[in-house]
């Protein structure tokens, strides 16, 4: 493979800086680049700018009101996002529902729902982890009946990230209690102003509101509201997980986040020495460097083969969990560059405005909560176990 970049290649990496620097809002960029939390209002403007630009959807066929980028190009455009400090895409919506929609839904549900996708109108959430329906998404319980024109749903989703701002909500529902249990799996799109939908909190362990429970009372959803066909969401799902878990990877923001931490240890001394020239401390950044470097090149191969039209396979799960375990070892070394500044909750107060003596740097305060949450990234999109079975059966022939 040849790691190199065009002339036109490099042109366009131009472009992208410069559409970055003039669109991207310094309180954005301030959040993200310090780990402060980012609001609804955040995303949505940082979207509808892409979207102003023709880049709302840098992963969309034309067809489709996307760029039609190759997999380099949209390689550079989330680097320099992430390096610029540009919020992610909030992958909901126009990087997991949206591809299914494009795959197989029918062409009412592109013209409805894709558009509001791409301009940042319409938020949306998973609906697919339930209590004891998490990485085994074969055992989902929540029910669809179907009568005449409508089904009716009810259950309980759980882990459902930023439902309490989503519009729509996309699901997997049992919809055959009689066939192998992957057989009887439909997927839904779920109006979330519906009646009988309540959404509870999730306080996670770091302090926020990120994640709820979803609860189906009897609510209606209209038979056109199915992609596909009946009982065949497994196969939706798995193709949805595909594109998730190369997302998961993350490689433009492990960059950031791993130049931020060598911007910390050169911050922090040990010994009246900068900490990151001890030899024990700069061994462990290498070694990260070393994996991301490794980890970039299977993604450039990964997305190289989305080009050729193929959808991601199992090297996906591989992504998946290198992706997420440099994420979360670039985390507990910030935390312990700092030391006991490092305090779980100290984010908030320093967002209030809190500067008192003795409160430590701020690049500090969002780092016990930053490290916190990241140790969900090993388990979402399926655990980096299922992900090892994955690899052990498919690639591996075990």
């Amino acid at each position: 493979m040849n790691l190199h970049f065009t002339p036109e290649e490099q042109v366009f990496r131009h472009e992208v800086k410069q559409f970055i620097a003039a669109s991207l809002s310094a309180d954005i960029q301030h959040k993200v680049n310090n780990g402060l939390i980012l609001e609804r209002d955040d995303y949505v403007r940082w979207q509808q700018a892409l979207h102003a630009r023709g880049w709302g959807g840098s992963s969309w066929a034309k067809a489709f009101g996307g760029t039609g980028w190759s997999a380099v190009q949209k390689y550079i455009f989330e680097e320099e996002c992430a390096a610029a400090g540009a919020p992610r895409i909030v992958p909901f919506g126009v990087k997991m529902v949206a591809p299914v929609i494009m795959a197989f839904g029918s062409p009412a549900q592109q013209q409805r729902f894709l558009p509001s996708i791409l301009s940042g109108e319409e938020w949306w959430c998973q609906g697919y982890s339930e209590p004891g329906s998490g990485s085994d998404l074969a055992s989902v319980k929540s029910s669809a009946r179907r009568e005449g024109d409508h089904f009716l749903v009810n259950g309980q989703k759980t882990w459902t990230t930023q439902a309490q701002y989503a519009d729509w909500i996309f699901c997997l529902v049992r919809t055959d209690n009689e066939v192998k249990p992957q057989r009887g799996i439909s997927f839904l799109l779920i109006d979330m102003k519906s009646h009988g939908i309540t959404v509870r909190p999730i306080i996670t362990m770091d302090g926020a509101h990120e994640v709820n429970e979803v609860w189906f009372d009897n609510v209606k959803v209209p038979v056109e509201n199915l992609v596909g066909e009946e009982n065949a969401g497994w196969t939706y799902a798995k193709f949805l997980l595909g594109h998730e878990r190369t997302n998961i990877a993350g490689i433009g923001i492990a960059k950031r986040e791993l130049a931020r931490l060598k911007r910390i240890a050169s911050q922090e001394t040990k010994n009246g020495k900068p900490l990151i020239q001890d030899p024990h401390f700069s061994l462990r950044i290498a070694q990260i460097q070393i994996d991301l470097s490794a980890l970039e090149i299977t993604n450039l191969r990964v997305l190289s083969a989305e080009e050729q039209r193929r959808t991601p396979g199992p090297e996906a799960s591989i992504l998946k969990i290198k992706g997420t375990e440099i994420q979360q070892a670039i985390t507990e070394l910030m935390t312990q560059a700092v030391g006991t500044y490092a305090l779980p909750l100290r984010r908030e107060a320093m967002a209030a405005g809190y500067d008192g003596e003795h409160a430590g740097p701020a690049y500090a305060s969002s780092l016990a909560a930053n490290y916190l949450n990241m140790r969900k990234l090993s388990i979402y999109g399926g655990s980096n176990e299922i992900q090892k079975n994955i690899i052990a059966q498919m690639i591996l022939g075990l």
